[in-house]
């Protein structure tokens, strides 16, 4: 099966002037005879959506467009278009955000998406770590994306975090997670909710 991602990121000035300050991906997906829009919310609000496709060599739903409830970080089908055969479809999107929610808007099934904090996350274990498992347990069942080296299989990366804390400090003698959190390291948050804090200061 094909995916083709299209990103779609639109001022809609005159439009709701808080909405502004969010976007949504576009995303579609290649089916059989088929072509499916879906919205990906990488906002940690949620969201009305209204989606409009025009163009040509393609059939759609002739009904009027509603908006659609997509909740915060989560991916939900908006429309599917049948292609028609042999002609290579033609169209634009165009899409209306309102952070205002309507009692009116459609809610449909969604699926939850990891998005990016605030500050970029690395989770470097050491041999020692008492609460590396722990920590990045929650992290992975959160809805942010992070990244983790075990520097005992990282050669370089333990020979840079030893330059970082110079030679009076092993790496092996730190019995915590050692995290770098927006580009500052940290011995000290052992915790997913110490870690929130800090990811999460202005």
């Amino acid at each position: 099966m094909r995916k083709y991602v299209i990103f779609f990121y639109i001022l809609l000035l005159g439009f709701w002037a808080n909405a502004q300050k969010y976007s949504i991906d576009i995303v579609t997906e290649d089916l059989p005879n088929r072509l499916a829009f879906y919205a990906l919310n990488k906002n940690e609000k949620d969201l009305d959506v209204l989606l409009t496709i025009k163009g040509s060599n393609f059939r759609q739903s002739t009904g009027r467009p509603r908006y659609v409830r997509v909740p915060a970080t989560s991916k939900v089908l908006m429309k599917t278009i049948v292609l028609i055969r042999g002609k290579k479809p033609s169209y634009n999107v165009e899409i209306k955000i309102n952070d205002s929610l309507s009692s009116r808007s459609m809610v449909k099934e969604y699926e939850e998406i990891k998005i990016p904090p605030p500050k970029n996350i690395v989770v470097y274990i050491t041999k020692s770590c008492l609460s590396c498992d722990s920590l990045v347990s929650a992290l992975g069942s959160s809805k942010y994306t992070f990244s983790q080296f075990n520097i005992e299989q990282e050669a370089s990366l333990s020979e840079q975090l030893q330059m970082s804390f110079g030679p009076e400090i092993s790496l092996d003698s730190i019995n915590t997670p050692i995290l770098n959190i927006g580009g500052k390291l940290y011995t000290d948050l052992d915790s997913f909710e110490m870690v929130m804090k800090e990811v999460r200061k202005p």
